[in-house]
C-alpha cells in the first residue's frame, strides 16, 4: 500500500479543505518509528507496518469539529486501485488553558517550541499506549543582546544565562511528583552525567496537578534547588526550583510543558497560553539567525517555534 493524499476537512456539510499533503511535502510529515527508511520509500507500508503522519492545521477560526481523509493506492502494476478512507468526526476545542509564565524576564528562545518538525512535536513515545506529552513543550534558553546563551568558558554550566534563574508556578497546584539529586552534565551534545532512561530523561524535576486534568511538568532543575517537597500546595509565580542542567540536557534550560497526566513522558501534551509576553524577535533555529522586533504584547497564546519572548 501507498499513502498518497492526506485532507483534513471541516465535519460540515460542505466539508471546506483546511489543509491537503501530498508528493514531497507528505514525505517530510510522515515517520515510521521503529522503522529507519529513506525519504522516498517512508509512504510505502507493507503488511503489518504503521506510518505516523504529522498535521499542523492552520485556520483563522477553530471549527467545532474535523475529519480526515486519507487516499491510499493498492497493488502495484496494471492493477493498481485508489481507495479512500474517511475517519470519524474530531471535536475541536475553542480555546486552550490559560497559566502564568513559568520563568521571568528574558529574552528567552522558545527552543524546539510548537512547530511541525519541532523535536518535542514529534516525540511518539510508546509508555503503555503511544503518546506525545511534548506536544506543545519549550526548551527556554536564556540568551543576550547578541542572541548567545553563554559569556565565558562554555564547558561550565555557570557560563549560561539560564543558569540559576528561578523556575515558577504558572498556576496554583499541588505538587503529585519530583525528582532531586540526578548531578548535573557538562554543556555539550554528548555530554550526560548519567545514563538516559524513563526515570532520568527529565533530570529533576517537578510535576503540578494544576486541576482539571492538567499537570505541568518542570525538567532539567539544578540539584538541591528544589524548592519544594511532594503534597505541597503552591500559589502561581511561587519559585519551585532553578534552572539547570541535568538529565537529557545539553545545556542549561528549563523544559516545560502541560500533560493530561502526572507522567512526564507516558500522558498525552496539552495546548496552553500565558496570560501576557512580549514577542521581541524570532530566530531560524537554536543555533542563530535571529532578528529582533519592536515588543509586540501577546494575551492568552503560546511562543511558537524558535521566537524569543520575554516575560513580565
Amino acid at each position: 500500500m501507498t499513502l498518497k493524499r492526506v485532507e483534513v476537512t471541516t465535519a460540515d456539510s460542505a466539508a471546506q479543505p483546511l489543509l491537503t499533503l501530498t508528493d514531497s511535502v507528505l514525505l517530510r510529515s510522515l515517520a515510521r518509528p521503529g522503522t529507519p527508511l529513506a525519504l522516498a520509500d517512508r509512504a510505502r507500508l507493507g503488511g503489518g507496518y504503521r506510518a505516523v503522519v504529522y498535521l499542523w492545521v492552520p485556520v483563522t477560526a477553530a471549527p467545532p469539529a474535523l475529519r480526515h481523509r486519507v487516499v491510499v493506492e493498492l497493488g502495484t502494476g496494471d492493477s493498481v486501485r485508489t481507495q479512500l478512507a474517511e475517519g470519524p468526526l474530531v471535536p475541536v476545542a475553542a480555546a486552550g488553558t490559560e497559566i502564568g509564565p513559568p520563568l521571568r524576564g528574558g529574552v528567552w528562545l522558545a527552543g524546539n517550541g510548537p512547530g511541525n518538525e519541532s523535536g518535542h512535536r514529534r516525540a511518539l513515545i510508546p509508555i503503555g499506549t503511544a503518546a506525545i506529552a511534548q506536544r506543545f513543550a519549550i526548551d527556554f534558553v536564556k540568551v543576550d543582546e547578541d542572541n548567545r546563551t553563554y559569556s565565558g568558558d562554555r564547558l561550565k554550566n555557570e557560563s549560561y544565562y539560564a543558569y540559576g534563574n528561578e523556575a515558577l508556578a504558572v498556576a496554583r497546584g499541588t505538587v503529585v511528583a519530583l525528582k532531586d539529586g540526578i548531578p548535573q552534565n557538562i554543556p555539550g551534545a554528548n555530554s550526560r552525567a548519567v545514563p538516559i532512561t524513563l526515570e532520568t530523561v527529565g533530570g529533576n524535576h517537578v510535576i503540578l496537578d494544576i486541576g482539571n486534568g492538567r499537570f505541568a511538568f518542570y525538567a532539567h532543575l539544578q540539584p538541591g534547588s528544589l524548592r519544594v517537597k511532594l503534597g505541597d500546595q503552591v500559589q502561581r509565580g511561587q519559585v519551585l526550583g532553578l534552572v539547570g542542567n541535568s538529565g537529557n540536557s545539553t545545556e542549561p534550560h528549563l523544559h516545560f510543558h502541560l500533560s493530561d497526566g502526572n507522567s512526564p513522558l507516558g500522558s498525552e501534551g496539552i495546548p496552553y497560553g500565558y496570560d501576557e509576553f512580549s514577542l521581541v524577535g524570532r530566530c531560524t533555529g537554536l543555533g542563530g539567525g535571529c532578528e529582533r522586533v519592536s515588543p509586540v504584547a501577546r494575551h492568552g497564546e503560546i511562543p511558537l517555534q524558535n521566537v524569543l519572548v520575554r516575560f513580565r
